[in-house]
């Protein structure tokens, strides 16, 4: 990934994010973009979410998001426009990072478990 394709994705987080706070986040829903990637030609843009809603279909908020995409790119075309030929397309994707973390964790704990209640089999 090149210099230019790396700024570009930090200034879309940013700019995404407020965007995204102050127009389509659903009261009581936290929305966070953990990471941008974009394409070689900067046309596309994976946008990945970590959304915090409890006791909501986080399914629903990614459908809701997704109907507001050509909104929500004419809001960052606003901000972006001098700096980019093109307004990247949106793509969002759920961030499983946290799950992912959490159960190698659990993995690498039942790994411990069993060394930690033999020290016998050590020696």
């Amino acid at each position: 990934m090149s210099i230019r394709t790396k700024r570009l994705g930090e200034v879309l987080k940013r700019d995404l994010g407020e965007i995204i706070q102050r127009s389509y986040q659903p009261e009581g829903v936290f929305v966070t973009i953990t990471k941008v990637l974009l394409t070689p030609d900067l046309s596309i843009a994976k946008v990945y979410l970590s959304i915090f809603a409890p006791g909501r279909d986080e399914q629903q908020l990614y459908e809701y998001l997704d109907e507001h995409v050509p909104a929500i790119r004419h809001k960052l075309a606003g901000r972006i426009k001098n700096q980019v030929r093109k307004i990247p397309e949106l793509h969002f994707f759920v961030d499983d990072t946290a799950e992912y973390v959490n159960k190698m964790e659990s993995l690498f704990k039942k790994i411990e478990k069993p060394s930690e209640s033999n020290p016998e089999e050590e020696k």
